[in-house]
């Protein structure tokens, strides 16, 4: 058995760093996977999100370096369409009822295959997305199911470095990022 790598992140399995090579798409949830999970709503029609920049860093990183990156969430917000536009993903899919179709649609579309896709969420919601990838992970904050269900559960909760982290994993394993989190 193969030892595990050590990354500024921890102990990572070899194999799953084999699993994240031929990565060409990365899909995330955004409540409570890119976000801490909490809605603040006004007295009017206003709502307030927060976003970490260190997230939004790993997927403009992973981005760059030819991972697509994705956002498929069920709710509706213009913050999420702000935030993605600033970061430059175009692919951003809100009010999705089933991420499942939705995913199978932008994997056609993209012609990526099953092993090509990771996905990122924190609820049940997310399992129907989480059937079509090759590889699944999640906050450390994720449902209990949802952890038990995912190929890699992050030590960071949602929307406080969980995204940075996996970015950081996919790009360590690609040769794009060195074991310690500097660029190669």
């Amino acid at each position: 058995m193969k030892e595990k790598i050590l990354t500024c992140w921890g102990l990572v399995d070899p194999a799953l760093f084999e699993r994240f090579k031929p990565l060409k798409l990365a899909v995330f949830d955004v409540d409570g996977t890119l976000t801490d999970g909490g809605v603040y709503l006004d007295g009017q029609q206003g709502e307030l999100k927060k976003f970490t920049t260190k997230d939004g860093l790993g997927l403009n990183q992973l981005n760059r370096s030819g991972v697509r990156c994705a956002v498929i969430t069920g709710r509706n917000s213009p913050i999420v369409a702000r935030r993605m536009a600033e970061l430059k993903i175009d692919l951003v899919l809100q009010g999705i009822s089933d991420k499942s179709a939705a995913l199978k649609d932008l994997m056609t579309r993209l012609q990526v295959s099953t092993n090509e896709v990771i996905t990122m969420g924190d609820d049940l919601n997310d399992l129907p997305m989480f059937k079509e990838a090759g590889i699944t992970a999640c906050p450390a904050d994720a449902h209990p199911y949802i952890c038990q269900t995912a190929d890699v559960v992050l030590s960071r909760n949602g929307g406080c470095g969980a995204a940075r982290e996996l970015s950081d994993l996919i790009l360590m394993a690609q040769g794009k990022l060195s074991l310690q989190g500097g660029y190669c």
